[in-house]
């Protein structure tokens, strides 16, 4: 009788232990009543009926990365590439998840190899190598609409490689080495061309100043010229003026004029002809003629 007890004891404990679930962080669990969708437990403590409810299915929230092996696709030129590429998603309803596709992995990375087939298959080889940022987008946009009924946030689209066969990667690097070559003559002739204008415009600006600097000099000098003539006639009319101002004797005046006369005799081939009048003054001051190199004149020689 004991045993009997002992042994409906311990089912009875082992039908409570199972009956309670404990669901953790990060994860969702989707629970059926007799083949039924009854709910969808969330992180916590939980408690079912035993022999009519059970969990069907134990969902991660993470979000999750895979990484499809590469898929060989041809380009808008006829260039066969493999690519290879990873999708960043997370699922953000589990019973659609769970209820939505048989597989929802497999499904999104058969979409993923279509939907880049036909990207690729628009596209030419340069296009494709320089333009992966647009590419990734447009698998994005794709991929997160047509995941949406399955219960999945496509978050993120990488194309990680392209690969390129050995002898597309021969010819291309010929074409890298002479675009290298061509760009390097371009900037040469360049560089010569700068050169050779920068040199004649030196030229150029060294004449224009040369030009500058001796127009300059020629104004300078007919401006000191102009002063200095300007100088000796405001000197001369000072001169008359102090000599108006000083009222001076005809004697002296007459005498002033002896001594110009005699700055003009500077030879002794040279003779000047004085009225009698100014010989007269000579004569009365004591002074010879002959010394000043002058020949007295009558008053009625013309």
């Amino acid at each position: 009788m004991s045993t009997v007890i002992l042994f409906l004891l311990g089912i009875i404990i082992g039908g409570v232990a199972s009956a309670v679930k404990i669901v953790p962080q990060s994860k969702k669990y989707i629970v059926e009543r007799l083949g039924k969708y009854k709910c969808t437990w969330d992180a916590g403590l939980h408690v079912m009926v035993p022999l009519l409810d059970r969990v069907v299915n134990k969902v991660s929230l993470k979000e999750q990365v895979f990484d499809f092996p590469p898929q060989p696709m041809i380009t808008h030129d006829n260039v066969i590439v493999s690519i290879d590429f990873v999708v960043f998603c997370r699922v953000f309803d589990p019973k659609l998840f769970s209820y939505g596709v048989e597989n929802a992995i497999l499904g999104m990375q058969n979409i993923s190899a279509t939907t880049l087939r036909n990207l690729v298959g628009e596209l030419e080889l340069d296009q494709l190598l320089t333009s992966r940022e647009s590419v990734n987008k447009k698998l994005e946009a794709i991929l997160d609409e047509a995941t949406d009924p399955w219960g999945i946030k496509v978050s993120r689209v990488e194309i990680k490689q392209i690969i390129l066969s050995k002898e597309l990667e021969a010819v291309m690097s010929s074409q890298m080495r002479a675009e290298r070559e061509r760009r390097q003559t371009v900037l040469e002739a360049k560089a010569h061309q700068e050169a050779v204008v920068s040199r004649a415009e030196g030229d150029k600006k060294a004449k224009i100043l040369a030009a500058e600097a001796e127009k300059a000099s020629q104004i300078a000098l007919a401006e000191g010229k102009a002063k200095s003539i300007l100088l000796v006639y405001q000197a001369e009319a000072d001169g008359l003026a102090l000599l108006n101002s000083t009222k001076l004797s005809n004697t002296v005046l007459k005498l002033k004029g002896i001594e110009a006369m005699k700055d003009v005799a500077n030879g002794k081939a040279t003779k000047i002809y004085m009225s009698s009048d100014l010989t007269n003054t000579v004569s009365h001051f004591g002074l010879m003629s002959d010394a000043l190199g002058t020949t007295k004149c009558n008053s009625n020689e013309q």
